[in-house]
């Protein structure tokens, strides 16, 4: 396989149209490296994110559920959430929201994958850890805008959800086949 040639696009001009804390949006005048000019080329900031598939030590997959406005929709999920300025690493970021979420936490974890949400307009990546023999050690935490029920599920059902596209956040689904496929389950 031949190694990929970065052909950076040149910044003509920049400027922010939108800075909120959940959305900043970019606007860029661009060159592409043959020469095409692009006037207006918009990037989404964020920071990177972190997800967890999170197995009990009894084998019970921890899913999450809420209501996701986009899609109007809830929907199965893993536990996911952004990093934030005062995490150590990414490591921490996924152990936080594990705990913040779930209240499990302990086990031994390990980075699965990284991700790029959408590299075509957005700027972040997301880490995707695995977290085998997680307990229960506190109560949820959750931020004022959060409404997440729990839910423990069996290896067959985490597969049935994944069979019948019932985990609709391609961020999730990709690393849960990918677990699966590597597990042999």
């Amino acid at each position: 396989m031949e190694k990929l040639e970065n052909r950076k696009w040149t910044v003509l001009a920049s400027e922010y149209v939108v800075r909120r804390p959940w959305c900043t949006v970019r606007r860029d005048s661009l060159e592409s490296p043959a020469g095409r000019r692009i006037p207006e080329y918009y990037v989404m900031e964020y920071p990177d994110w972190v997800n967890v598939i999170a197995v009990t030590a009894r084998g019970e997959y921890l899913m999450v559920s809420q209501y996701r406005h986009g899609l109007e929709t809830t929907d199965y999920e893993l536990v996911a959430g952004v990093s934030e300025p005062s995490d150590a690493s990414m490591l921490e970021a996924a152990r936080r929201e594990l705990l913040e979420e779930t209240g499990y936490g302990g086990g031994r974890w390990r980075l699965l994958t990284v991700v790029a949400p959408n590299p075509a307009m957005q700027n972040n990546r997301t880490y995707c850890f695995v977290a085998e023999g997680v307990e229960a050690i506190a109560g949820q935490r959750l931020d004022p805008t959060e409404e997440i029920r729990v839910h423990l599920l069996s290896l067959d059902e985490v597969k049935e959800l994944l069979h019948g596209d019932r985990i609709r956040q391609a961020l999730m689904a990709a690393p849960l086949w990918r677990y699966l496929y590597e597990e042999g389950l």
